[in-house]
């Protein structure tokens, strides 16, 4: 039946499943940095400043809302590909991206009543990007054969990488013309590939009809929820600490999602028919490249925010960058990234479809731990040909691994069950993200709230700031300082206010406000922070090795049941 299979997908098809994937995923990739870039525009566009302490909420689910849906729903919409038909699910997802941007360049209003309508938009498309991203590695698996995979996933994985890198270089082109454009670009794309899909994909995959887990779905969807709320409010000041994991509502997500977990895991071994089989974690090759990736996610899925944070903040600035130009220039200083990817992404899926995934993966992360180690060592004021050097080194070995991680994933498990571990694989990443983006901001918030309000307290005092006004400010959480370098404020002119400006002499204002005093003030305080979160990273990144060194050698699921069905019939 799985040769039938192949036979009927050959040819044209595969290549037409191939460039609609690519598209869908590139248009959520390039929709996810896009915003990032130019969220000091729209925040300006709606008249609502991100930085005062009540509207950091709104800034962070800006950031995270999409994150937390995608996470949350790509296994149950995988689920459901694998019952009704994976095309299908695909289709739909593109249609509720391409309705939700067209509804956020309509965005009504302003301020805060702005901010919800578009919060709730970027979680509709989190519902269309896990429908994206649940099915499109399951359709790819069933349109190529299993020698052709890793070439198709190695091509798929460079337009997310793409997207990432173009958005924020585009993005920041488009929002000094108009923050509606930034949404507006994603519909020419939406539609002309939700039409496309309509058109030309075709359901070849093998269907579960089983019937529907609704206590696995419901306890899945609230604990994972429940968890990654937790890690989005954690990092939010709470009463007079810089941070809110000791908000009683914070612990109690955290403790009742895991607990939610459990009883998914428990619920997941009584039912009949599970939203997701567990028994394929018993396959070595599954569960290796899936804690693998997990473990790749949250050592690159903080990353990209602290590299920002150090060109914005500092390296920028040091270097004659005006604050409000630092978010495009970081996008295009950061290319070196883009560009290892691109070159090995391609390459290490096409030669793993002859020798496996093994070695790729395993080398990919091993030369990504290398790169942080480097990277570590660095000064805050680095010289840039070094810096992209290992950049470039980090690109290559997340290139490396990806494809033939991906690939040796969606191998290893039975046809009629692809959808679903396509989406337990991109729970497992989009979590990923989220956890490490908690985990490195809440290490970057510690290193600067031990030393960062002492120093501020003297520097400002010696600008001629009042003493008390300089304590105050000092005392401010720190998370406004990180966001303000983010969004590409200038962090002195967001934290003192305009009237105590206005009472120094000139040149103590400018000094205050100039490209020096906050780099010089952040520098110390933010490279131990930094150089702790990178070695979390190169640590994660060492043990996603080993976990991609025991996967074993090549192993495609399908060729084991034809050569079981062959021997039987023989």
């Amino acid at each position: 039946m799985l040769k039938k299979i192949h036979e009927k997908v050959t040819g044209s098809y595969k290549w037409t499943a191939l460039s609609n994937t690519t598209l869908g995923v590139f248009m959520a990739s390039l929709d996810a940095s896009i915003v990032i870039i130019s969220l000091p525009a729209i925040f300006r566009g709606i008249n609502l400043n991100p930085l005062e302490p009540s509207n950091i909420g709104y800034l962070l689910w800006m950031l995270m809302g999409y994150m937390v849906c995608t996470a949350v729903l790509v296994v149950a919409f995988g689920r459901l590909g694998d019952m009704f038909g994976r095309v299908k699910m695909y289709n739909a997802g593109f249609l509720i991206f391409t309705i939700a941007s067209i509804a956020l360049s309509l965005t009504p209003g302003t301020g805060g009543s702005a901010a919800m309508f578009m919060i709730v938009m970027r979680m509709v498309q989190g519902i269309g990007g896990a429908f994206l991203m649940a099915n499109s590695t399951a359709i790819l698996t069933d349109a190529f054969p299993a020698e052709q995979r890793g070439l198709a996933m190695g091509i798929n994985m460079i337009a997310v990488i793409a997207g990432q890198f173009i958005g924020l270089v585009v993005g920041g082109l488009l929002a000094d013309i108009h923050w509606r454009l930034v949404f507006w670009i994603s519909v020419p794309f939406g539609l002309f590939g939700t039409i496309w899909a309509y058109m030309k994909l075709k359901e070849t995959g093998v269907r579960d009809r089983r019937e529907h887990d609704w206590w696995g779905n419901l306890t899945f969807a609230l604990g994972l929820i429940a968890i990654l709320v937790g890690i989005t409010y954690g990092i939010q000041p709470y009463k007079n600490h810089v941070m809110g994991w000791t908000n009683p509502n914070v612990l109690a997500e955290l403790i009742g999602g895991i607990l939610l977990m459990v009883g998914f895991v428990i619920v997941e071994n009584r039912v009949s028919a599970p939203m997701f089989n567990l028994k394929l974690f018993k396959i070595r090759a599954f569960t290796a490249g899936n804690v693998a990736a997990l473990l790749s996610s949250i050592g690159r899925g903080g990353l990209q925010f602290m590299l920002i944070i150090w060109l914005q903040g500092i390296w920028l600035p040091l270097h004659g960058y005006s604050f409000e130009s630092t978010p495009l220039w970081a996008g295009i200083y950061m290319l070196p990234l883009t560009f290892g990817f691109l070159i090995a992404g391609p390459l290490s899926g096409h030669l793993s479809d002859r020798h496996g995934a093994k070695y790729f993966s395993t080398g990919g992360m091993l030369l990504g731990a290398l790169a942080f180690l480097f990277l570590m060592y660095l000064p805050a004021n680095f010289n840039y040909l070094v810096f992209s050097f290992f950049l470039f080194v980090m690109g290559i070995g997340s290139g490396l691994f990806a494809a033939p991680n991906t690939t040796a994933i969606m191998n290893s498990v039975p046809a009629k069950e692809r959808g679903q571990a396509s989406g337990m694989r991109a729970t497992f990443m989009n979590s990923g993200q989220v956890l490490s983006i908690g985990l490195f901001f809440s290490l970057m918030i510690l290193g600067l709230a031990n030393t960062l309000p002492r120093s501020m307290s003297a520097n400002l005092t010696r600008e001629g700031v009042q003493p008390a006004l300089a304590e105050q400010i000092a005392s401010m959480p720190p998370v406004a300082s990180l966001f303000a370098a983010f969004l590409g404020y200038n962090p002195m002119r967001q934290l003192l206010p305009e009237s105590a400006l206005a009472a120094l002499p000139a040149q103590n204002a400018a000094t205050i406000t100039g490209k020096e005093f906050f780099p010089e003030l952040i520098s110390s305080p933010f490279m131990h922070g930094l150089r702790i979160a990178f070695t979390l990273s190169l640590i994660a990144y060492l043990i996603a090795a080993f976990a991609s060194w025991l996967r074993g050698e090549k192993y495609i699921h399908e060729e084991k049941y034809v050569r079981e069905r062959e021997r039987e019939n023989s």
